[in-house]
């Protein structure tokens, strides 16, 4: 695949343990692709850097979790951890879901291109989909 001049191979679509990110210096952006198409990546860094924080607490819990079931704790207590880590999953969800509207899809909207603008729906339809499984 050639992209901006760039030549790139995709690896399968079911090989994500393969991702790689390709970094284009000159125009400040990165190209993730593992993708199909290898989207531009440009999550803002303030949602970056509060999804990385609330992931390193969610990290801490999850250890937390785990001495709790190595210790044989009470039952109800151990799912109720893991009620409070799902929860705060859904809010790192909710972060980069927000923060792919604000930029990705305002993108395909501003463009024009009728077959961004569907790709974009699509996928946002698509994920939304597998989050309310």
């Amino acid at each position: 695949m050639i992209v901006s001049g760039i030549a790139t191979t995709l690896p399968p679509l079911h090989s994500f343990h393969s991702m790689t990110r390709m970094h284009l210096p000159h125009r400040g952006i990165s190209l993730d692709t593992y993708t199909q198409l290898g989207y531009l990546s440009t999550m803002k860094s303030e949602t970056s850097d509060i999804c990385l924080k609330r992931l390193s607490k969610i990290e801490g819990q999850v250890r937390g979790i785990a001495k709790m079931v190595d210790e044989k704790r009470y039952c109800i207590d151990i799912v109720t951890q893991i009620s409070a880590v799902r929860a705060a999953l859904r809010r790192v969800e909710e972060a980069v879901l927000k923060d792919h509207v604000g930029h990705c899809v305002e993108h395909a909207i501003a463009s024009g291109n009728k077959s961004e603008q569907r790709q974009k729906i699509v996928e946002l339809m698509d994920v939304l989909a597998r989050t309310a499984r």
